[in-house]
């Protein structure tokens, strides 16, 4: 669409999510216990391991996600192309393909580029706290999202995104990805414009 906005496809959200069990880290990311999902995001959030991806196409923009109304955090947010956690005994390169199959209807590869934590509190009683690698890929796949997780899509230049992050608009954007847009754009802009072909 001209717009960039992506169609939406059919399907469902995984069954069971919030019963997922994740994986416990300390700020080193050393595992230190698993706990389901749910309980994970409850109060201040337990600190668990996660992750973060950005997708670009062949002209070098981003794909934003906009969060299911039903998510529980920041529903109707716009955020990064895909994000998510490695369930128990799950490595990281088998999660994030997984998550990317399962949102997006693709596979393509990953590149990492850092990885931080934070603590972004929702409302009383949730909140993300989360050990978080940060990894960006392309692809010129078509997107097949899955509608239980995502409201829309759209294709975004790095130039225009950076206007609409400058306005701040309450609502708008995920905290997280907000921290990680600055950080990769302040550490690796020549990684996202060389996706530019």
């Amino acid at each position: 669409m001209n717009d960039g906005r992506v169609d939406m496809g059919t399907g469902g959200a995984e069954p069971l999510a919030d019963a997922d069990t994740l994986i416990l880290v300390d700020e080193a990311d050393r595992e230190v216990g698993h706990m389901s999902k749910a309980q994970c995001h409850d109060g201040r959030g337990i600190l668990h391991r996660a992750f973060s991806l950005l997708i670009f196409n062949a002209q070098g923009e981003l794909l934003l996600q906009q969060r299911s109304a039903s998510k529980r955090l920041w529903p109707l947010y716009w955020s990064n192309s895909c994000c998510s956690h490695p369930r128990r005994a799950e490595s990281m390169e088998t999660a994030i393909q997984r998550r990317l199959q399962e949102e997006l209807g693709v596979r393509c590869p990953m590149q990492f580029l850092y990885k931080f934590q934070y603590q972004a509190q929702w409302d009383t009683e949730a909140a993300e706290n989360e050990l978080c690698s940060v990894y960006m890929g392309r692809t010129q796949s078509p997107i097949q999202a899955d509608p239980g997780e995502i409201a829309g899509l759209r294709w975004v230049a790095p130039e225009q995104l950076l206007a609409e992050l400058a306005q701040r608009r309450a609502g708008q954007f995920t905290p997280w990805f907000i921290m990680e847009w600055e950080r990769i754009w302040r550490d690796h802009r020549p990684a996202v414009l060389a996706t530019r072909s």
